[in-house]
């Protein structure tokens, strides 16, 4: 059974990749080849391809754009195409959705259409069908928050509101309901919890070391280990920061950025 598979991306390049290696499976078929939402939505309802390999970030209508339009439950098998690092991707993972992230080897695209021939090959029961249909909804929630995180922040300041980037923002301190955020030449308070913040920040760019400190990792200068499993972490504007002894996970993902900074 040869199966019809669809390539959606606004690139040319990464269509012509994809639809390039496509050709070295006997198996598959390309049935043509999309560079926006609105016509991979009209190829989907009439070409009724086997599968799609979807571009999650296109203007005007993305990948997620799509799949709503076409109903979770319609849409066919899927393989996202996405730009976002790993971090993101596990949501992916987690959900058993298949995803390829740019740049991607032949040797990876091969796994991910493999991965693709063996969900359409077990897809017997409409029971099946629901629940892929459930996971690829829970995945793209996951993608969606992604693109809801702050870029800027409203604070008042001497009775107007102006606009903080978030990149601007060197380290975060909690104060009860209220929270406190430093940039390298001013401070801002804000009236927001903690807990509610962290969630609406970026956890590629902030993390929270300290359950009454959040800091952007961008602006981490050095991370010293101190005593009893402690850490201090010292800011681009020289702010020094105890980080908690339970907060492994971030100074792993700390130490990984620093070593992947370029040299000075």
């Amino acid at each position: 059974m040869t199966l019809a598979v669809l390539v959606v991306d606004d690139e040319p390049i990464a269509r012509r990749a994809i639809a390039r290696m496509l050709k070295d499976d006997p198996e598959v078929a390309l049935a043509g080849e999309c560079g926006d939402g609105a016509s991979a939505v009209s190829a989907i309802r009439e070409l009724s391809p086997d599968l799609v390999f979807l571009d999650i970030q296109m203007p005007a209508m993305n990948g997620v754009d799509v799949v709503e339009a076409i109903g979770a439950a319609r849409m066919p098998a899927t393989v996202f195409v996405t730009a976002y690092e790993q971090y993101a991707v596990r949501a992916f993972e987690a959900n058993a959705v298949d995803y390829l992230v740019k740049p991607f080897s032949r040797e990876r695209f091969a796994e991910a259409l493999r991965r693709a021939k063996a969900r359409l090959a077990s897809r017997a029961t409409a029971a099946h069908d629901a629940t892929t249909s459930e996971r690829l909804l829970e995945a793209l929630a996951a993608v969606r928050a992604r693109d809801e995180y702050l870029e800027r922040i409203p604070v008042r300041v001497d009775g107007h509101v102006v606009f903080v980037d978030v990149d601007d923002i060197v380290w975060i301190r909690a104060n009860g309901n209220t929270v406190r955020l430093h940039l390298a030449d001013r401070e801002h308070d804000l009236r927001e919890t903690m807990a509610t913040l962290a969630t609406r920040l970026d956890p590629k760019h902030f993390a929270r070391v300290h359950r009454s400190a959040i800091i952007n990792v961008r602006r981490v200068k050095a991370i010293h280990p101190w005593f009893n499993g402690y850490h201090v972490v010292t800011m681009d504007t020289g702010q020094q920061l105890r980080m908690s002894r339970y907060q492994h996970e971030a100074f792993l993902r700390l130490a990984t950025v620093r070593s992947e900074d370029p040299p000075a």
